[in-house]
């Protein structure tokens, strides 16, 4: 059972990985100091799944649950269905005293988390992450939030989880899509801090869900300790994770819900970023084209459809939350496993990038 710590002091949590953890939750969560009641927050394709045996779990270490299940989708994250799950559970009798559940992907975590964030100026929460982009990446961190018509994540807290429940089983039951996008995050895991996980990763089996836990947990334990460094993202060093997203954010925000998944907006993006690390910091082009043919193995886009311009797309990124003052600091690789933060990268040169990414690729 292979147990990441984030160590945060008065804030550290356990990263637990255990297949069929989520029959156990009950007992590692009255184990971190939680009792009475709870709200699960979980969504209309993740709760018919796994909803049942969480409550069953809760209910015979003495929790008292409630079930607030949201539609599936990024559109739920919004200040909207926020204030709706804060008016419920108020009139489920919640309180201070409470704590939330997140059973679900990065939709689910962020808004659950923002919600706990803020009922009663805060509460505890516990995150159970059921896709691969919330196991190997959203639910660590304590990054909550949701979205406004101007961008993604604009409004949230930094609001850290109290325990992170990993049942690898969980991978099973996704959509092939759902799976593979998945893979981007964990590829640039490996980009930015683990080159030798590169090599493993094309060693498995694309269309495989056997994940091995233990790369799971050397997925997350990356994650932490970045976030143990760079709780609150004022040093520089927690945005070494934001590869491949500047570009890779948007995409996604310039196209309609579902067109692209975040994942398959992410490799997009790591593609522009390849190409960028190449020409302004130095990569290797046999590196860079390694990357690639990663993201081809697990069936990850990286063709720009010709009807996104790059117009909209630049017009997104000049909102997103990482400009400063017009200003942005991009995420590269010099060689594989090592990202650096550069003021090098012009808006002339993600136009470029951009473009490129309407050509196909030759392998």
């Amino acid at each position: 059972m292979p147990i990441v710590h984030v160590d945060l002091a008065e804030r550290s949590y356990d990263v637990i990985v255990e297949r069929g953890i989520m029959a156990r939750a009950g007992e590692e969560i009255a184990r971190v100091g939680l009792k009475g009641k709870c709200a699960i927050i979980s969504d209309s394709t993740v709760a018919p799944l796994h909803s049942a045996a969480l409550l069953a779990s809760l209910e015979s270490h003495g929790f008292l649950p409630s079930m607030h299940i949201v539609p599936a989708g990024e559109a739920v994250k919004s200040m909207a269905v926020a204030q709706e799950l804060c008016e419920n559970l108020a009139a489920s009798g919640h309180d201070r005293k409470s704590f939330v559940i997140a059973l679900g992907g990065g939709v689910v975590g962020d808004l659950a988390g923002f919600v706990a964030a803020i009922f009663y100026r805060g509460i505890p929460f516990v995150q159970i992450p059921t896709t691969i982009v919330s196991l190997v990446d959203s639910s660590v961190g304590g990054k909550t939030g949701v979205n406004l018509a101007a961008g993604k994540n604009l409004v949230g807290a930094f609001h850290q989880p109290r325990l992170v429940l990993v049942d690898p089983a969980t991978l099973a039951t996704l959509p092939q899509r759902e799976y593979q996008q998945g893979m981007a995050e964990v590829i640039k895991h490996a980009a930015i801090r683990d080159a030798a996980m590169l090599v493993e990763l094309a060693d498995l089996d694309p269309l495989s869900r056997e994940f091995p836990d233990s790369l799971i947990a050397r997925n997350i334990a990356i994650k932490a300790r970045v976030v143990e460094v760079d709780e609150h993202e004022t040093l520089g060093v927690r945005a070494l994770l934001n590869f491949g997203h500047t570009i890779g954010h948007g995409i996604e925000a310039s196209v309609a819900y579902g067109e692209l998944l975040h994942g398959e907006a992410i490799s997009l993006g790591i593609r522009a970023a390849l190409y960028l690390s190449e020409k302004r910091a130095g990569l290797d082009a046999d590196a860079s084209a390694a990357i690639l043919r990663l993201q081809k193995k697990f069936h990850l886009p990286l063709v720009l459809n010709e009807a996104i311009s790059t117009a909209a797309i630049m017009k997104k990124i000049q909102r997103d939350k990482k400009f400063s003052a017009g200003a942005i600091q991009f995420i590269l690789l010099d060689r594989p496993g090592n990202a650096i933060v550069s003021k090098d990268v012009t808006s002339a040169d993600m136009e470029e990038a951009i473009d490129l990414l309407r050509q196909k690729m030759q392998f």
